[in-house]
């Protein structure tokens, strides 16, 4: 019978690494590599194949550290007795060179926002695209390494070739992921090991919205909707919740945050929206119950409530966006045109437009920031929506 691939020491040892090399800001980027450097390689014995996840990460620690007590240094390299060698390395760049790198200076964690996630590894489901995107942008921007996760595989990587153009260096990969097919996300985190050891940051962002009536709304498109941003982020959890738990066990000092993107309507319901709205609040008692389970792991999880969108394609596309929805299924009392409807959802903003990415990002960097707030869900509603 085949080990799952969390189970297997390629797999779980490398996020363990990242634990161990972690110096009170980030651990080592951890990168799977063709062809080692002549020197400075430490090789890891994986042990029996009956051997416990627990006794293998022991044996793997106790080699890492007699290694760096001999040398006063990394390896530049880890060869795994399977045949798996791991580059290592400051940033992704360093890693896929197997550069060497010495011990890293114990130093406290950044007190500026504009340092918060720099060099740290994120990861944004439905990163192609729309919010998505602009939080993709936003971390690049940021410093941190992103891995742009979505079905839209094309988009992703066009994405990513961009922005490593732009800067100048690998900032950010693609990697494909259906976040409703538990085997596709187990597959995603699998590769994220094998390139960076782990993350430090998960953004599960990916969903989707069918606005209608309870009393004609279809099962399929209640099903559609809850699958994505209910189920989806349940799954997402599990498999990356894994992950960040090895890198604490390397380290008890290692912090990692997962934040749900859910919505305003996540805080309140909305009309002929109930899919969706219902979705949303689920995530908020999914975030609230796996921040009181993971705290011991060092996981922080919280949501953040954007407003609305109304210039992304969840609301603007011309074929399938909200502005069209709600018009063709007079949501909007007295709507005859898109205008008509993008004017009645202004005028509910106290503050007079809808949410952008920017707003998000200052709430994203927030709960990364502060290592004093887990469970919560953080309304970004320009005055819409006010918690009691």
């Amino acid at each position: 019978m085949s080990r799952e691939p969390m189970e297997r020491p390629e797999a779980v040892i490398p996020p363990y690494l990242r634990g161990l090399t972690y110096d009170g800001v980030k651990g080592l980027c951890i990168t799977r590599i063709d062809t080692p450097p002549a020197g400075e390689v430490l090789t890891i014995e994986c042990g029996e194949e009956d051997q416990s996840q627990e006794q293998l990460l022991e044996d793997a620690g106790k080699q890492f550290h007699a290694y760096t007590h001999k040398h006063q240094s990394y390896p530049a390299a880890v060869r795994l007795s399977t045949g798996v060698v791991f580059g290592l390395g400051v940033d992704y760049q360093e890693a896929s060179a197997a550069a060497g790198c010495s011990i890293l200076p114990q130093v406290k964690g950044s007190t500026s926002r504009s340092d918060v996630v720099r060099n740290k590894i994120a990861l944004v489901t439905g990163g192609a695209q729309g919010f998505g995107e602009g939080m993709v942008r936003g971390l690049a921007a940021e410093g941190a390494f992103v891995f742009i996760a979505d079905m839209n595989l094309t988009g992703a990587t066009a994405l990513a070739e961009t922005l490593n153009a732009e800067y100048g260096r690998t900032t950010a990969l693609a990697v494909e992921v259906n976040v409703t097919d538990e085997s596709s996300v187990e597959k995603m985190l699998y590769e994220v090991t094998q390139l960076t050891g782990g993350l430090d940051i998960f953004i599960s962002n990916a969903g989707v919205l069918r606005a209608g009536s309870v009393k004609e709304m279809t099962l399929r498109d209640f099903n559609f909707v809850t699958s994505v941003d209910y189920v989806g982020f349940f799954i997402c959890t599990k498999h990356t919740s894994r992950v960040m738990a090895l890198q604490h066990q390397g380290s008890s000092d290692y912090r990692a945050d997962i934040i749900a993107i859910s919505s305003k309507s996540g805080l309140e319901g909305s009309n002929k929206n109930g899919a969706y709205s219902g979705a949303k609040f689920g995530t908020i008692g999914l975030t609230q119950s796996f921040a009181l389970e993971l705290v011991t792991d060092g996981i922080k999880v919280n949501a953040i409530c954007p407003g609305n969108f109304l210039d992304g394609p969840l609301w603007s596309d011309p074929e399938k966006g909200l502005f069209v929805q709600y018009l063709q299924t007079g949501k909007v009392p007295g709507a005859e045109t898109l205008g008509d409807v993008r004017r009645f959802y202004e005028a509910k903003v106290p503050l007079g437009r809808g949410c952008t990415t920017d707003d998000v990002m200052k709430a994203l960097l927030y709960c990364v920031e502060q290592h004093y707030e887990t469970g919560q869900a953080i309304p970004v509603t320009g005055g819409q929506v006010m918690l009691n």
